[in-house]
């Protein structure tokens, strides 16, 4: 017998179980919490670098290569991992997983922060970055299960938001813990957090996983786990070298885009594969993970700059260099969960093509900056790029996430989350090679004439600005010109970053331009199968 339709004025029909739907908010809370400490993490630790490169008992006595490596360890296991644990899950459970991840990621901060030893902070910050790459893609795969269609752009709004927030909030949380704690501390506050959070999810969040999620793929896993650590890693090798045409950094590359070309056709010749290639043919989908890499591309780039232009150039310390970096942060707060009205007036292509564009304005705009120029000036272009920012990775995030099955969430959560590391990865790296090469080419004529330094002592002291500056201290009162054509380098290598930067973010107004869709009126959405929803979402 044929059911009639429903009437145009009725609701439309909840997916979602009244007791999951009734607390959905408290939970986004709670999963935004969570996503702080991951994501608070890596910026808090740049602030506490010279006090962990400080001899016992102040710091570790760590070295440049120890330091970077304290940074590149979690980043690289992170990345490696992530598109397995989001298929782990959609398998097992994402309450599970977030749950796991967030217990490693306690536990390796705790250990993080009695480390005795260089080694010892590296290995534990590597198995930090295990238990961050497990409550990435669970985190917002909770969120898809737990709000309707209709409500998912702002609920990732809200989230997104978050994600900004964190990026500006770790190096004021930084300063504030070292003025008053030893350098442990940075990765202790972590704790407390992570206990009340696993306390609350047990309580509060539902568990959902893939009702069929089919057999398991154990090459394929294999495959992208390889494929990725071996492109990180040789992105991470080309920024520390300054230099990609090295066969050290070629290789790997060249090495992890062979296994991930390999992965795909493992994929589409499987019967059961990890994530159904064919996602990939939905112009929405594709162009929406791309622009999501572009946009972190150009802004890791900046912070990256940005960091060193406030303290090194200008004097200010780190605490106050991230409140310097505020602006960026408060602008996403206040118009990510807010983007949905302008995309529903205007369709994501318009608003993501606006505000890529406005992206790169401002980063142009970063040429305006000088060793005296008014700080106002580079607050103002913050809270513009901020603004920005705020319309891109909302629609973004929900185009990528509506275009998979709420089942696959997930795998689409760490197919999200890999674009958006990776991309973040390429900025640091790209970028601040561009930077360095940049700044080396503009002080080394200086360098060169100094009278009485010998050449390998020059060649270090072009290594980056507070190199330089380091040897002008040495120098004395003999020394202050060589700090003032310290900062006219730094700030002539970083307006060509800047450049740079600008130009990855027309990039992205291109792909946005070309291939996200205009402005669509949803269909209603079919009600699921009752079992379905038992399977997916659960108490």
């Amino acid at each position: 017998m044929a059911t009639s339709p429903p009437a145009p004025d009725a609701p439309p029909a909840r997916h979602i179980p009244d007791r999951i739907h009734r607390r959905r908010w408290a939970i986004l809370t709670l999963l935004m919490l969570s996503l702080l400490i991951v994501v608070l993490d890596n910026s808090i630790l740049n602030v506490a670098m010279k006090t962990i490169a400080t001899p016992a008992p102040v710091g570790l006595g760590a070295t440049q290569s120890e330091l970077e490596w304290a940074i590149n360890s979690y980043t690289l296991v992170f990345a490696g991992l992530l598109f397995t644990a989001g298929l782990l899950g959609d398998r097992l459970g994402r309450k599970k997983t977030l749950l796991f991840g967030l217990a490693v990621f306690g536990a390796g901060s705790v250990l993080a922060g009695v480390s005795g030893s260089p080694t010892e902070l590296i290995t534990f910050r590597a198995l930090m970055g295990v238990g961050g790459a497990f409550v990435m893609p669970s985190n917002l795969a909770i969120l898809m299960n737990v709000f309707e269609r209709e409500e998912q752009p702002k609920a990732i709004g809200i989230w997104a938001g978050g994600v900004g927030v964190a990026i500006a909030v770790g190096p004021i949380a930084g300063g504030l813990l070292l003025d008053h704690f030893w350098w442990g501390s940075v990765f202790m506050i972590n704790a407390p957090i992570v206990v009340i959070s696993l306390i609350a999810m047990l309580i509060l969040v539902p568990d959902s996983k893939d009702p069929r999620p089919g057999r398991l793929d154990p090459i394929g896993v294999l495959l992208s786990i390889v494929g990725l650590v071996l492109l990180v890693y040789g992105i991470i090798k080309g920024g520390q070298l300054a230099d990609f045409t090295e066969p050290e950094v070629v290789g790997p590359i060249a090495g992890g885009l062979l296994v991930l070309a390999l992965f795909v056709v493992h994929q589409k010749r499987s019967d059961h594969p990890s994530i159904d290639i064919g996602y990939f043919r939905n112009r929405a989908f594709s162009a929406a993970i791309t622009a999501i890499a572009l946009v972190f591309f150009a802004l890791t780039g900046v912070t990256f700059f940005i960091v060193f232009y406030v303290q090194s150039v200008r004097g200010y310390s780190p605490l106050q260099a991230g409140m310097l970096i505020l602006p960026l942060a408060a602008a996403q707060l206040i118009f990510a969960p807010r983007a949905r009205l302008a995309v529903d007036h205007y369709g994501a292509r318009a608003v993501c093509t606006f505000s890529m564009f406005v992206v790169a304005n401002t980063m142009v705009g970063l040429l305006l900056l000088d060793a005296t120029t008014p700080l106002w000036l580079m607050e103002a272009l913050f809270f513009i790029q901020g603004s920005a920012m705020a319309h891109i990775m909302p629609p973004a995030t929900v185009a990528v996430m509506q275009a998979l099955p709420r089942e696959k969430a997930g795998s689409g959560s760490a197919l999200n989350n890999v674009f958006r590391q990776v991309g973040g990865t390429l900025g640091v790296a790209v970028l601040g090679s561009l930077l360095s090469t940049s700044y080396r080419d503009h002080i080394q004529g200086t360098l060169d004439t100094l009278p009485g330094v010998p050449a390998a002592v020059r060649h270090a002291a072009g290594e980056s600005i507070e190199a330089t500056l380091s040897l002008a201290a040495r120098m004395g009162p003999a020394g202050r010109p060589l700090t003032t054509a310290a900062d006219d380098a730094f700030i002539h290598a970083m307006h060509i970053t800047a450049l740079g930067s600008a130009v990855v973010a027309l990039l992205g107004t291109v792909v946005a331009a070309a291939f996200l869709p205009g402005k669509m009126v949803s269909a209603p959405q079919p009600a699921e199968p009752q079992e379905e929803r038992k399977a997916g979402v659960q108490r």
